[in-house]
């Protein structure tokens, strides 16, 4: 019995160990890969990874639709509407918008469960870059620090300009510019205003909405974003 005990400690101290070790080494492969992408283009991220093997359980064949382009050639229009939908404050916060959060907070409290959220553009961006979908405070402690990185290494407009290129609009597309030759058979530079709202709009669910589809909850969601957007400030 005491040599098993000796034995589980010795392991427990040897985790420990690991974990001392290999965290400073993990929070150093993030913060080499954000260095690098600051100035270079991802060929993907950890989101369309896990989407694509989604896909390919059911077509070994899939493909995701994706095309980098660089933000000059993604519309104003679509910048400032999908900053007036996600985070408002994207230009004045240093990655988290406190004010956001709790009143997120309060409103989860008052429902008894988790009907708002507050990530910013950041906070997502930081997601879909490394993380996966699961829901724990480890992965959020995890994403808050990829997130204080971007923030430090990376310009705001770079951020957005990553953002744009990465974010789902559909079952497999990513990025404004395949999102506006699926959806609307122009590139991401020819977006009009409407365009624009209607591909912010759908962030939040992009699968369930295909060639400017609507619904009543869409219909309220994009009048807001269309009053916000004479505010929204872009970088």
């Amino acid at each position: 019995m005491l040599r098993a005990l000796r034995r589980a400690w010795r392991i427990a101290g040897f985790t420990l160990v690991a974990l001392v070790v290999a965290a400073p080494v993990m929070q150093a492969w993030y913060y080499a890969h954000i260095l690098w992408w600051a100035h270079n283009a991802p060929s993907s991220t950890a989101f369309m990874e896990r989407r694509l093997e989604q896909m390919r359980e059911s077509n070994p064949r899939a493909r995701l639709r994706h095309q980098w382009v660089p933000y000059a050639r993604i519309s104003d229009e679509l910048k400032r509407a999908v900053v007036a939908a996600e985070d408002a404050k994207f230009l004045d916060h240093e990655g988290f918008d406190w004010e956001a959060i709790q009143k997120a907070m309060e409103k989860n409290e008052r429902r008894g469960r988790v009907v708002a959220g507050a990530s910013t553009i950041s906070q997502q961006l930081a997601k879909n870059l490394f993380l996966s979908g699961q829901r724990s405070w480890l992965r959020k402690a995890q994403e808050a620090i990829i997130t204080a990185m971007l923030e430090h290494a990376m310009e705001k407009r770079r951020i957005l300009e990553l953002y744009l290129n990465f974010a789902e609009w559909g079952d497999g597309v990513f990025g404004a510019e395949a999102a506006a030759r699926y959806h609307f058979g122009v590139p991401a530079a020819r977006l009009d205003a409407a365009q624009a709202v209607w591909l912010a709009a759908i962030l939040p669910s992009p699968r369930r909405y295909v060639g400017g589809a609507r619904t009543e909850y869409l219909e309220s969601r994009i009048d807001t974003i269309r009053r916000r957007m004479a505010d929204a400030q872009i970088p």
